[in-house]
């Protein structure tokens, strides 16, 4: 018998503690970390020192799927999605960890025994404000079903020090104050040093001949950053698969210059580190002046380019010659922000890896595929031909070069269609000449798609007309999606631990499609006392928070109606505005009648320049300030609004909301996955036939969905003979009166000027055609009060909505992309044995 090694015995009981799942050893590896990364010990240990040491403790586990995972796909050449957008919303990373892990019970009860107290824990996680709002969300919750369908992928983005800004509520007004979410450090990603590329920016170009005489280009920029990877892993739920998020951070190639710090130019000798950094310092700077639109485009180049570097040098490192490129990535642009990296990746393979033009347009027109996200001109980005050359000469020729012979194939298929050809364009002449990226993606692109039924279609009738004419083949829709981990079980547990015990299994928390059992107990009167239950738990947890984070008293027993989303006029958040001053002077009329007790609930940011949005969430605190303190009404009706609305607060928000309003105008919305997550937690929604509230009314069905508006045929139609919100404004009494309200100086102190820039604009113009769609909102609101007195029939409404919504997962978006678009497999991961000790 041979004797036992003491060493081997002591890595097998550090790799049980590091890794088990076992209550024993997450209390021994959470002390470890404690003491060992945050040197505490329990006595002394901060709020923030317990939540990093669970933090790492969690990541210990998260480790060991990755790597293993890394190594699977590397050996196996596995195709891999790479997922290019320029935000991450990610949201807390701690609980949704501990739900895909299996361990939350088990980290709870580690916890009770330390005392310590798990959601006091999960409460200190600083969120990474790496996203403005529905784009960097549906980024996140693709990654996490991304590793859920098991398919291999990486998600590639910046590395922002400065988030999305924290929001404030001062005297009514959105005020922005800095995101320094790092500023505590981030326990869940990992520097890597030493993957690091280098990126140019302005300078010049060359044309030479090479050694077989081929003409080529040598680009010599002015200004050389370097960008550094810092990884995060993103493990799926019920599988050992986890993937990659990759964000970038700008540095300069040499963060001091001791030659200047000893001449006495201190600002000098660390001025190129600044410069650099600032590239990766802010989500969205704000492009108004000149100087912030280079950033922008300086921000999209650097992540593109390292990203392009990064996956040319994984598959040199794993595969071999990159004439097989895109049968090992396919890269997904999420909107036009990642656009420039068709026309890196063809520099990259024309000037630094010296292959042909056709070679490389071969590999790069396989390698992309593109969604859009919104039909809105404004925010289909265009950059000036002169700042474009300016900063990226060498992409401005390759951007030329594209554009050429994509016109000539344009010209030989629509013989003598100029005006084709000039809508088509890359460049938009006329003016200032400008670069149109959406038309850049398309052209570069294998695939594009919609995230809804209804954008799709817009997409191919209307912006992308002509291309969808040249390509039909190209365009697809995927509507999209959202993790039901995060949503529901993490957010909704209440509500999670309901419907597994009505359906007798957890199954569903996987193929969300299985919700559709809670059908069959749809009349069962101890579910519907109990999903009751569950809801008004949920409100009262509101409403204590929103007690002390808004001051605001809400009464759980009301209807909690809520709008939370990025602030826009297409929106229409004004319109939910006006039904609140309606109900407000009925109440005061003695006509209340027909109405419920209501507590208006409002979320969400405003773009720091965008004055109407800002001066809309002005209006609703000053309403709100009215009607609160008015003690005729506020028994009926109280305003509330969530300061700082982001994926931490949506987990409160989403489970509490009785009333989801999805308000924009039809034809505006792209999907919406706000929507979705409302629907979720059993929520109704009131909604016009917009992005996917079109899929959702089909699915929950007609009779659960308070439905009003202009479809969106009727909205252009209306558009195009001459809209005339004037004469809304004259003819219906109700509407006048509540506008003219606005304008009397009752919700302003006096001051018949504050909103008048809205209401103006409302009454002359009203671009989002509010006013038209008014009176039938209003009966739409008229309904949903009668149905909501109708309490079993509301909470039957209520159950047939989450049981409905599971196409709505990501999970099958995720496969429809992998099996539709990308053409990818999923690679299981075999967990390797570990101790559960």
């Amino acid at each position: 018998m041979s004797t036992p090694n003491p060493t081997e015995s002591l890595d097998s009981e550090r790799e049980r503690t590091r890794t088990g799942l076992s209550k024993a050893a997450l209390k021994q590896d959470f002390l470890d970390n404690l003491f060992y990364i945050q040197g505490r010990f329990r006595e002394v240990a901060t709020p923030h020192d317990l939540y990093m040491a669970a933090a790492f403790t969690t990541r210990d586990r998260l480790l060991k799927h990755w790597v293993e995972s890394a190594q699977v796909f590397k050996t196996s050449h596995a195709r891999t999605v790479c997922y290019l957008s320029a935000e991450y919303l990610l949201g807390p990373h701690l609980a949704c960890n501990l739900v895909n892990l299996g361990i939350t019970e088990a980290a709870r009860e580690a916890g009770e025994e330390l005392g310590l107290d798990l959601d006091a824990i999960l409460e200190e996680e600083e969120e990474p404000g790496l996203g403005n709002g529905g784009l960097g969300r549906l980024a996140a919750c693709f990654m996490e079903s991304l590793s859920t369908c098991r398919i291999p992928a990486i998600g590639y983005g910046i590395r922002y020090e400065f988030g999305i800004f924290d929001q404030a509520i001062e005297d009514g007004w959105q005020v922005e104050k800095t995101d320094n979410w790092l500023r505590n450090g981030n326990p869940w990603e990992i520097p890597r040093p030493k993957i690091r590329f280098s990126v140019g920016y302005g300078g010049y170009t060359e044309s030479y001949r090479d050694d077989t005489g081929r003409s080529r280009v040598c680009w010599r920029p002015a200004q050389v950053i370097n960008g550094m990877a810092y990884d995060t892993p993103i493990l799926g739920y019920g599988t050992a698969n986890a993937n990659l998020l990759r964000l970038w951070k700008a540095e300069a190639p040499t963060s001091f210059d001791f030659q200047a710090f000893n001449t006495g130019d201190y600002y000098g000798a660390v001025y190129a580190n600044i410069q650099a950094e600032t590239i990766s310092k802010v989500l969205y700077p704000n492009d108004e002046p000149e100087a912030g639109k280079e950033l922008r485009l300086k921000q999209q180049y650097f992540f593109v380019s390292c990203s392009m570097q990064d996956m040319i040098r994984l598959h040199l490192n794993t595969v071999g010659p990159l004439e097989t490129f895109a049968d090992k990535f396919v890269a997904q642009l999420n909107d036009t922000h990642p656009a420039l990296a068709v026309a890196e990746l063809m520099r990259l393979l024309l000037d630094e890896h010296v292959m042909s033009w056709e070679q490389s347009w071969d590999i790069t027109h396989r390698t992309f595929c593109y969604t859009n996200h919104t039909l809105l001109p404004e925010a289909l980005e265009t950059w000036s031909v002169s700042l474009f050359e300016r900063l990226l000469p060498r992409h401005l020729e390759i951007v030329y070069e594209i554009n050429r012979r994509f016109l000539d194939e344009v010209r030989m298929r629509f013989l003598g269609d100029e005006a084709r050809v000039w809508r088509m364009s890359l460049i938009a002449e006329g003016g200032e000449r400008r670069i149109r990226m959406a038309n850049l993606a398309v052209v570069g692109s294998r695939a594009v798609n919609g995230v809804a039924e209804l954008h799709s279609e817009l997409v191919k009738a209307t912006l992308f007309k002509d291309f969808a004419e040249l390509w039909p083949e190209r365009f697809h829709n995927v509507t999209n999606g959202v993790t039901p981990r995060r949503f529901m079980v993490v957010a909704n547990p209440r509500l999670a631990q309901l419907i597994t015990k009505t359906c007798c299994h957890d199954d569903w928390i996987l193929d969300l499609e299985r919700v559709r059992e809670l059908e069959a107990h749809v009349d069962d009167a101890g579910l519907l006392e109990d999903w009751r239950a569950v809801k008004r738990a949920a409100k009262q947890d509101l409403a204590t928070w929103m007690q002390q984070a808004a001051g605001v008293r809400l009464d759980p027993e009301s209807l909690f109606d809520v709008q939370a989303k990025r602030f826009h006029e297409y929106k229409r958040q004004h319109l939910k505005v006006l039904h609140i001053i309606r109900c407000y002077q009925r109440i005061k009329q003695g006509q209340s009648q027909d109405l419920v007790s209501r507590a208006f609930i409002f979320g969400g940011k405003a773009a720091p320049g965008y004055f109407m949005a800002k001066l809309i969430i002005k209006l609703i605190n000053a309403v709100g300030e009215v009607v609160n303190n008015d003690p005729q009404v506020n028994g009926w009706i109280r305003v509330a609004f969530m300061p700082d609305f982001n994926v931490k607060n949506g987990q409160r928000l989403y489970p509490a909301a009785d009333l989801s309003e999805q308000i924009s105008l039809a034809g505006k919305e792209a999907s919406g996955t706000g929507n979705m997550k409302f629907s979720m937690n059993g929520a109704l929604t009131i909604g016009t036939l917009d992005g996917a509230n079109v899929e959702i009314r089909e699915a929950v069905g007609a009779e659960n969905f308070f439905l009003f508006g202009m479809t969106a045929e009727e909205a252009l139609q209306r558009q195009m003979s001459g809209y005339r919100p004037w004469e809304f404004y004259q003819s219906d009494a109700e509407l006048k009166s509540d506008i003219d309200l606005i304008n009397s100086g009752l919700f302003s102190h006096g001051d018949t000027q504050l909103f008048r820039p809205l209401t103006d604009n409302l009454v002359n113009h009203d671009p989002f055609m509010v006013l038209a769609d008014y009176r039938d909102y209003l009966e739409c609101q008229k309904t949903v009060s009668e149905t909501y007195r109708d309490t079993p029939r509301w909470t039957r409404m209520s159950i047939l909505n989450v049981a409905r919504i599971g196409r709505f997962s990501s999970d099958r978006a995720i496969r429809e992309y992998a099996e539709h678009i990308w053409k990818v497999t999923p690679k299981r991961i075999e967990p390797a044995h570990h101790s559960q000790s």
